[in-house]
């Protein structure tokens, strides 16, 4: 076995989970999904092409129907993006895996903003390359920041990828359309791939109807791979179907890829990705005024507790919060499941920066179930 993958940590957030075992009462706020359900015409999708027999080796890069989908999507939130630059992929952590294949090997140098969901910088440690974490900085407000010259100064020729996620999971926080400007530039000059985790973008409480995204602001040959996923935007995040956008050349060998790790995403599945496309215009509003609301009840609650610090997400799913006094998040998520049945995921979960730190889904279809943790997480306050 890998000496690397040996070393590897395991998810802190299943060893929290698992420390829920002996307590059968628990609200589980724990993992990056709503509780609400997969909608019923999308998964009358997938049944009607399984009932067709669609259960055969499909194309590496996807349905073509699907494809095509993704491009007028795209179309309507980005503006117009070439069909030969869009690959589909069985989840987005499958896209941003097949990045890593592509980008980064051994010994290679790639810069990571922090904290962040882990996969995104064990992925490239996996490869063997080298990862240079760069954090963001909260304030005392619990809104966290970025220091740009800080970034820049990180990115050299030296440097094979930078991987930004925003919005960020866990923390809320949300490039600007000006940092994302110097970002791309910077890595034009340096000639590093900018591999943008996005899957968050409809997931977003500001103007518009998504957050500001790479491929706003980019050429087709700019060296930019932006990820997406069917996960968040239309509750499949147990259907595992994601796309990816990329220069026409490297999709050209990111197919290659496709056929050396799955082979395909299944077409019944890419059959409700395409069910998922086709009521995004009505169904992802309606979907984001949901968490809206949920964010907002939840954050005036956790605002109102002593010794809480929280700021108001731009986007995700996650309420980021601090405990005045707790700075070992593993040790306050395993006493909070046990002891109050309340499940949220401790910060260190997303890297050293996130210690002291813990994380909250607000996506939830019964508002009450929040109060309801809250008043779990006030009572184990006092005690």
């Amino acid at each position: 076995m890998r000496d690397i993958v040996m070393a590897m940590t395991s998810s802190r957030i299943r060893e929290v989970a698992n420390a829920s075992l002996k307590n059968p009462d628990v609200l589980a706020f724990w993992f990056g999904e709503s509780d609400e359900v997969t909608p019923r015409a999308i998964s009358d999708a997938a049944v009607a092409s399984l009932n067709r027999g669609e259960t055969f080796y499909g194309h590496n890069l996807g349905l073509q129907e699907l494809r095509e989908a993704l491009v007028d999507y795209t179309r309507k939130l980005h503006g117009p993006i070439g069909f030969d630059r869009f690959a589909v992929t069985s989840s987005g952590v499958n896209a941003l895996m097949l990045a890593t294949e592509l980008l980064a090997g051994a010994d290679d140098e790639v810069v990571a903003v922090v904290p962040v969901w882990p996969n995104l910088t064990q992925q490239p440690t996996m490869m063997g390359a080298q990862v240079r974490r760069i954090g963001l900085r909260p304030d005392a407000r619990g809104v966290w920041h970025m220091d740009v010259q800080a970034m820049l100064d990180a990115v050299t020729s030296r440097t094979k990828v930078l991987l930004v996620n925003s919005p960020n999971n866990p923390t809320g926080w949300t490039l600007t359309r000006d940092e994302q400007v110097a970002l791309l530039d910077h890595c034009r000059k340096t000639g590093t791939w900018l591999v943008a985790d996005e899957v968050y973008e409809r997931m977003w409480f500001g103007p518009g109807n998504c957050a500001p995204s790479f491929l706003d602001i980019s050429t087709p040959d700019d060296r930019l791979i932006v990820v997406h996923s069917f996960s968040k935007s239309f509750l499949m995040t147990g259907w595992r179907l994601g796309w990816m956008v990329a220069p026409a050349p490297a999709i050209v060998q990111i197919a290659k890829l496709i056929e050396f790790n799955t082979s395909c995403a299944p077409e019944f599945v890419q059959r409700a990705g395409l069910a998922a496309l086709s009521m995004a215009d009505d169904f992802v509003p309606a979907l984001v005024a949901r968490l809206k609301a949920c964010r907002d009840l939840l954050l005036s609650e956790l605002q109102a507790l002593p010794g809480v610090t929280v700021a108001v997400p731009q986007g995700g799913l996650y309420a980021f919060l601090r405990i005045e006094g707790q700075t070992d998040s593993l040790a306050l998520a395993k006493r909070l499941v046990a002891e109050h049945g309340l499940g949220l995921a401790p910060g260190l979960a997303f890297g050293p920066e996130g210690e002291g730190w813990l994380r909250w889904c607000f996506a939830s279809r019964e508002p009450q179930r929040l109060r309801l943790g809250v008043q779990r997480l006030s009572q184990a306050l006092k005690l």
